[in-house]
């Protein structure tokens, strides 16, 4: 049966700044094909947004379908570790290294729970990318694909986010934010700054336009999401010269927002803003996922109820925090996210503490079993 911090430290020894390929698939395949999965590992995309390497695991072909879903990549590590980012060090308890929460240490748990649960009690998924800290366009988005291709559709599904803050289990996420970003481009007519009658200035329409974005108010929140907010991420010009008028002045918005909006929603109502000040101004929108909600309901107390019987304790309700591939599992099934602390995710000395990965490994086990059961 895997042990879940050899496992852990085993993961963080690849080098798997995203996107992850290689060496990190194969230690996760010969593992799960030890424990009677069929493995499934793919690459798809070009530059710049790929390759991407992927892996789809499924054990059992009846019952109901629980899946587990996550990511093996992780972020640069950054200078100043007191040991080795990729050593996976052990020290007073603890397991230090790049990945160890995000997200390698629920990786290895979700493998050392199911080999805790009995093959014959239906069927189990692995949706494991290794392109979430990244782009995220050929990483789970291509993992639902494949999984429609096969007619693999879960009745539930866990990601393994680090969502508890200061201690194992006190937050599970059942549901997030969407994200947009806005690009704005206004044109102008460059020119001396002596003759203003001769150029058209393009940076006042823009304040204009921004001035007037600065005053909406989208919503005010509801019951399980904080108000959707737009901020201003860059204003350039990139005008050296002092004397002369610039022919172009950009902008960049990064709306996150609730399920009371829609993506392609707000990126209109940008749009007329900015053309309101500005006619010919050029607006493109990136949708990076829409925001989710799955009901407090019998996943998510099924979860609690595995929560409180290792830990004591009965886990907050939150969609707080950015983004993750719940956004787009979401469309699947219902999906919760639970993971370990992420007080030191993405930090230099990333570290797990040993015993919250034996307890989030009896944790998945028991929500596997419950799951299963229906």
């Amino acid at each position: 049966m895997p042990d879940v911090v050899d496992l852990t430290q085993r993961l963080i020894a690849c080098d798997s700044v995203t996107p992850a390929t290689g060496g990190v698939f194969a230690l996760l395949e010969a593992e799960l094909t030890a424990i009677g999965f069929a493995v499934d590992r793919f690459v798809v995309g070009e530059a710049p947004d790929g390759p991407v390497e992927n892996l789809l695991a499924v054990r059992g072909t009846g019952g109901r379908h629980f899946a587990f879903a996550g990511h093996v990549d992780v972020v640069p590590a950054g200078d100043g570790w007191q040991a080795g980012p990729f050593a996976g060090v052990l020290r007073g308890g603890m397991l230090y290294g790049r990945g160890a929460v995000d997200m390698k240490g629920a990786v290895a748990a979700f493998v050392a729970a199911v080999a805790r649960v009995p093959a014959g009690d239906g069927t189990v998924s692995l949706i494991i990318t290794g392109d979430e800290e990244g782009p995220a366009i050929h990483g789970t988005r291509a993992l639902i694909d494949r999984m429609a291709e096969r007619s693999l559709r879960p009745d539930l599904c866990l990601v393994g986010e680090p969502t508890s803050t200061t201690m194992l289990g006190d937050m599970i996420k059942i549901g997030r934010r969407g994200s947009v970003n806005i690009w704005i481009d206004v044109d102008g007519r460059q020119g001396h700054v002596a003759y203003p009658h001769l150029a058209d200035n393009p940076i006042p329409k823009l304040i204009a336009a921004l001035a007037a974005i600065e005053d909406v108010v989208l919503d005010h929140g509801n019951d399980w999401f904080q108000p959707s907010n737009i901020e201003v991420t860059d204003l350039t010009v990139g005008n050296v010269a002092t004397n002369v008028i610039p022919a172009r002045a950009s902008a960049r918005l990064s709306i996150r927002f609730n399920d009371e909006q829609r993506g392609p929603e707000l990126i209109d109502r940008i749009a007329a803003i900015v053309h309101t000040h500005a006619s010919g101004a050029r607006v493109e929108g990136r949708i990076s996922g829409e925001a989710f909600l799955t009901p407090p309901g019998n996943f998510s107390t099924l979860i609690g109820d595995a929560i409180e019987r290792h830990t004591g304790r009965r886990p907050e309700l939150s969609t707080t925090g950015g983004t993750s591939d719940a956004r787009f599992l979401s469309a699947l099934c219902p999906t919760v996210e639970f993971g370990l602390l992420n007080a030191t995710m993405h930090k230099v000395d990333e570290a797990v503490a040993v015993d919250d990965l034996h307890a989030l490994t009896a944790i998945y086990a028991d929500i596997l079993k419950a799951g299963l059961a229906g």
